[in-house]
């Protein structure tokens, strides 16, 4: 079961995810601990008694201590530049500090730079970074929540981030939330999609996965998330376990379960995947899928009352452990904005891809 005590920022994604292909591109000083850490799931794990050649074994990007401007590498300060693994607009950060608590930085600021993916980490350092969180308090063993500086998330997309820590010390896992800005780049499609995309369909490089987190799409709302979190289902790849889906609890009462996504952008969808990767005693009996056209600042409690759905698939039997597609069964609709996937009765899915046209 994913942590549902770790606090967040709801409806925005961890832009440096590394499920999204964030990573850890250069530091300062990771002496102690390496910088990849500050990207991985979780909160980061302490073991008592766990020791390297170079001090305690610590879940997070741990610097030395300073002494003197000469004795990190960092000169007054240690610094670690992360590559996002989507740009967007930045809202809010957790500099989660788990488990570091004689050790942890007193203050840290971020900034900001949009630039090519694949960068160079000395390219990137000559760049004009913003700032994005001014220099704050952290708390020890603490998440560290903040929004972002007036002006730094709404100054445009970025696509790196620059941690800064003051003077030294560790950091468990960094997240940086926000929404994300779609390169709408022509899509690899795999060859299970291509053989299932139904005859006279878009050209692949005018289709795209409207629902995927990669193109802004967000689960916005569902009946439950007790197993795995809702956004888990738009994901790129495919999870490596049960853990990487989405999944609800056992409905002993009347009812199903159901999910909301905004899309991307407004488009039509051609193919339908629905895949339950990994769930096989616990996989939905069946599903359906619902779209609307909402009008910019919709309240959810309207959308999800709303009579103006439009069935795009009847109820369908699931199998086990498989990608099931759904191009040619689909019904004929206007350019959508939502998707709402409805599972019956409960259940799991490991991700939800909608292949379908921009529509301006």
């Amino acid at each position: 079961m994913h942590d549902i005590s770790a606090a967040s920022f709801t409806g925005l994604v961890d832009l440096a995810s590394a499920t999204l292909g964030g990573r850890a591109l250069a530091t300062s000083d990771d002496f102690f601990a390496a910088m990849d850490n500050l990207l991985l799931p979780g909160r980061g794990e302490f073991i008592e008694g766990k020791y390297t050649e170079r001090g305690k074994w610590m879940d997070g990007w741990e610097s030395r201590r300073k002494r003197g401007l000469d004795g990190g590498g960092g000169d007054d300060h240690d610094w670690c530049i992360i590559e996002l693994g989507v740009p967007g607009h930045v809202l809010g950060f957790d500099v989660d500090t788990n488990h570091f608590s004689g050790n942890h930085p007193p203050f840290a600021s971020i900034e900001g730079v949009a630039a090519r993916r694949g960068t160079p980490p000395d390219a990137l350092v000559g760049l004009p970074w913003r700032p994005l969180l001014r220099q704050v308090a952290l708390r020890p063993s603490s998440q560290n929540l903040f929004a972002a500086a007036v002006g730094g998330g709404g100054g445009g997309p970025v696509s790196h981030v620059r941690l800064n820590i003051f003077p030294d010390g560790g950091v468990a896992r960094l997240r940086v939330f926000g929404e994300v800005e779609p390169t709408w780049e022509p899509p690899d499609l795999d060859e299970d999609t291509r053989a299932h995309l139904p005859a006279g369909g878009a050209p692949g490089g005018q289709l795209h996965d409207l629902a995927a987190v990669t193109s802004g799409g967000r689960a916005l709302c569902c009946s439950d998330a007790f197993f795995g979190p809702m956004n888990n289902l738009l994901l790129p790849g495919r999870a490596a376990n049960m853990g990487g889906g989405w999944e609800t609890r056992r409905r002993r009462g009347p009812g199903h379960d159901w999910i909301i996504v905004e899309l991307g952008d407004r488009g039509t969808i051609d193919l339908a995947e629905v895949d339950t990767n990994h769930f096989k005693g616990n996989f939905p009996d069946r599903c359906s899928l619902d779209g609307i056209v909402a009008t910019e600042g919709a309240r959810m409690t309207d959308l999800i009352g709303s009579r103006a759905w439009i069935e795009l698939l009847g109820q369908t039997r699931l199998a086990a452990h498989t990608r099931h597609f759904f191009g040619g069964v689909l019904r004929p609709h206007p350019p959508l904005t939502h998707v709402r996937l409805n599972i019956f009765p409960d259940g799991g899915l490991s991700r939800l891809r909608l292949w379908g046209r921009r529509h301006a």
